[in-house]
């Protein structure tokens, strides 16, 4: 029977962490990783996700190409993202995370070079020594969409039971095409966003944050 405190405390413990080790996550436990995370359900058993973890040097390349692109602000994106429509709580939320995070940081709000650095943090994956890539194919909707999200929490989960941290990035999608050029990635294929991942430092400021949460009273309304 699984023990429901130590899953609790695996959902609590797993946060956006946003400073990484050097050391490579061992390729056995990448694959123990992955392999869990692929029990995720999907609508009609489709298993929409197709997943790429760049390493090393072709980690090194890609964060190029990133930076190089993105980091100067070239977009291109196989999916919209639009903050503008995010209003009332939904805006207050991210206002709020993005405070807590800068403010770990060390970095006021009229700091445009140190805001700059740390948006291009995100591009190099906080140094962390792994990042995975989700692609789906292009025929998939809303609905393998959310597949995809299942699948994505699975391997948030698999990792922080391994003791790897994590941090999932809409901005390392902001150029697929530069993602795809590297990895040879075919077209058909569209990216949805990445994780950086690997060791972290629990001690760093980054790693101490945690963003608030909307009380099950304010998302959760039960009928009976």
């Amino acid at each position: 029977m699984i023990n429901l405190d130590d899953f609790n405390e695996l959902v609590l413990a797993r946060r956006s962490m946003r400073s990484f080790l050097s050391t490579p996550v061992p390729d056995e436990d990448l694959k123990r990783i992955f392999e869990t995370a692929k029990f995720a359900p999907s609508n009609c058993n489709t298993q929409p996700w197709q997943v790429c973890v760049v390493s090393g040097e072709t980690g090194t390349k890609v964060q190029q190409a990133l930076l190089a692109s993105t980091g100067v602000g070239k977009f291109q994106l196989d999916f919209p993202f639009d903050d503008s429509v995010y209003n009332g709580e939904y805006k207050e939320r991210q206002v709020g995370a993005a405070k807590a995070y800068l403010s770990a940081a060390s970095i006021a709000r009229e700091d445009t070079t140190g805001r700059n650095g740390f948006m291009k943090s995100n591009l190099s994956f906080y140094d962390a020594p792994h990042a995975a890539f989700i692609f789906m194919p292009q025929w998939c909707g809303v609905r393998e969409a959310s597949d995809v999200g299942m699948y994505a929490q699975n391997l948030l989960l698999a990792m922080r039971a391994h003791n790897v941290g994590s941090c999932p990035q809409t901005i390392l999608g902001f150029n697929a095409d530069a993602v795809r050029s590297v990895l040879n990635v075919p077209s058909n294929m569209k990216l949805l966003f990445g994780i950086s991942f690997g060791y972290f430092d629990p001690q760093h400021p980054l790693n101490t944050v945690r963003t608030e949460r909307a009380s099950i009273e304010d998302s959760v309304s039960f009928y009976s």
